[in-house]
């Protein structure tokens, strides 16, 4: 791990406790310029993740509530009128930021859920016609609850494939809330963060991520994984090729963290069970046997072999 990047983790650590594996794989989806979804239960630190990262970067952010009645325009923005020139003026929304938190993504409505499609993918937002480019670096930071909580709206598969990965955060366990306690009786918990790096630093290290090598028995080697997942018994729908391009970017981010300017085996397989189960969709059968889609990814890697 280079200085910045360990400046960027150790800024996170002091707010997020006992979970340096999970902001590791967050950092990896910033480095490779992908969208991240986060999902747990309530209280558990999602948002104070979210918060925790753009707290540590020098980048415009903004944070969505989302709630049953926020509707498309409170994301994307909107065009009013203004009586005085008899002109319309588009005012862009939130998204139109580095950094963008959609905090409970899954308890607004499916209809305002889409806002997110086009931005997501092509870092546009379009208001009355009017095309509207994101500021860059940008990331989507998605929170929400297990769909099984009540309120909730499952997000549709053209969204979650377009999330890099899919974190849960966990409880802490009893050394880290220890170690939390102490810190939010002092009450160093939730003092600011300060940036350790800025917009320049962000885009030099995602083009240096752009720069890692793969070989071409390894873009074989990822290309079978992704094939085998469409041919699975027990999968609906396999991954797409935006899935297989997302988990080629990890694997180039994952070697970039290890200061490699090269991809090994090992990054294509930790790259693809981050990046591929969340964009499964399983059989009935398959759901009713309880068997889980990291379960069939883990398999699938156990049957495919490098070249």
């Amino acid at each position: 791990m280079n200085e910045r990047t360990l400046r960027l983790k150790k800024s996170i650590e002091e707010r997020i406790v006992g979970k340096g594996g999970v902001i590791d794989k967050v950092i990896i989806t910033l480095l490779a310029g992908g969208h991240l979804l986060l999902e747990d239960v309530p209280g558990v630190g999602k948002t104070s993740l979210a918060k925790a990262l753009s707290d540590s970067l020098s980048l415009s952010f903004a944070r969505i509530q989302c709630t049953p009645d926020t509707t498309p325009s409170d994301i994307t923005g909107l065009s009013i009128y203004r009586p005085s020139d008899g002109t319309f003026q588009v005012l862009p929304g939130p998204i139109v930021n580095n950094i963008v938190l959609a905090d409970e993504l899954n308890r607004t409505s499916p209809k305002t859920q889409s806002a997110l499609l086009e931005v997501m993918e092509e870092h546009k937002v379009t208001i009355d016609g009017k095309e509207i480019a994101v500021p860059e670096p940008f990331m989507v930071i998605g929170t929400q609850n297990p769909a099984e909580m009540a309120g909730t709206y499952p997000l549709p598969e053209s969204q979650l494939d377009r999330f890099m990965m899919k974190l849960s955060i966990g409880y802490p366990d009893v050394t880290a809330s220890q170690d939390m306690a102490k810190r939010f009786i002092e009450g160093q918990l939730h003092s600011r963060t300060m940036p350790v790096l800025n917009a320049k630093d962000l885009i030099e290290m995602q083009n240096e991520v752009k720069q890692v090598s793969i070989h071409a028995n390894l873009l074989t080697y990822a290309a079978e994984i992704v094939d085998m997942t469409r041919n699975k018994a027990e999968i609906a729908c396999g991954a797409s090729p935006r899935a297989f391009l997302s988990m080629l970017r990890c694997a180039q981010a994952l070697a970039c963290m290890d200061e490699r300017t090269y991809c090994i085996p090992e990054d294509i397989a930790e790259s693809a069970s981050l990046t591929i189960p969340h964009r499964l969709i399983l059989t009935n059968g398959a759901k009713l046997s309880r068997i889980t889609k990291e379960d069939l990814v883990k398999t699938i890697l156990g049957q495919v072999k490098v070249q």
